[in-house]
């Protein structure tokens, strides 16, 4: 008997420990979510600027009528304010591929380059490929980032995604999945902050001019 009651008080005693600790833990998530949810606003006092985006959609089924991320990028750039300064579609074909890039970037009055498709794994998906080599600087934490956000929808269905971004020419590159829910993922949750600058506290906007020192 006495066994048995030993038995029930660790038992008690694991669930206690085990319920104390889970809430804990979550208390303190919930601190720090709150803390970078502080940090992740808008600064008031500064005027919203907009900017010029490119579009590039990579694919060799895609067009202007059944382009859906596509449309669904542009919309988000210009409901958000910004400007579109170019749109393209071009097939799966380094080579065709790097040259559009270079001519997105090297095209003044763009700031940005957002391109849509092309970063998974099959033969035909070639958009890393193309553009890897052509970057000055790589933006890692983009990456990262998208993976976070994508995990939480998807799992670990994510690991096939190769979205990457860095600077070509002093342009701000961003290179997205092809389907329009990883495209609204990537601009409502990355990118709408990082291209406002008003963004606090800091965003990517900010230091676009030192981009060639």
């Amino acid at each position: 008997m006495s066994e048995l009651v030993l038995t029930y008080s660790w038992v008690l005693f694991t669930f206690i420990l085990t319920f104390t600790t889970t809430l804990i833990i979550n208390k303190s998530l919930s601190a720090d979510t709150k803390k970078i949810s502080d940090q992740d606003k808008i600064d008031q006092e500064n005027d919203f600027v907009p900017i010029s985006i490119s579009v590039l959609t990579i694919s060799d089924t895609r067009n202007e009528e059944n382009d859906t991320s596509g449309k669904t990028l542009i919309n988000k750039i210009k409901s958000s304010g910004h400007k579109i300064a170019n749109y393209f579609i071009v097939n799966d074909d380094i080579e065709n591929i790097r040259k559009k890039i270079l001519e997105l970037t090297n095209d003044n009055n763009a700031d940005a380059v957002i391109t849509s498709g092309g970063t998974g794994l099959t033969g035909k998906d070639v958009t890393f490929e193309a553009i890897n080599e052509l970057l000055e600087k790589r933006i890692d934490g983009f990456s990262t980032i998208f993976h976070l956000i994508s995990f939480e929808k998807i799992k670990t269905s994510t690991i096939q995604s190769r979205a990457f971004a860095g600077i070509i020419n002093g342009t701000y590159v961003f290179c997205l999945p092809g389907s329009p829910s990883a495209v609204k993922d990537a601009w409502d949750e990355i990118l709408s902050h990082q291209l406002d600058i008003r963004h606090k506290p800091c965003n990517l906007i900010e230091i676009k001019d030192r981009l060639k020192e």
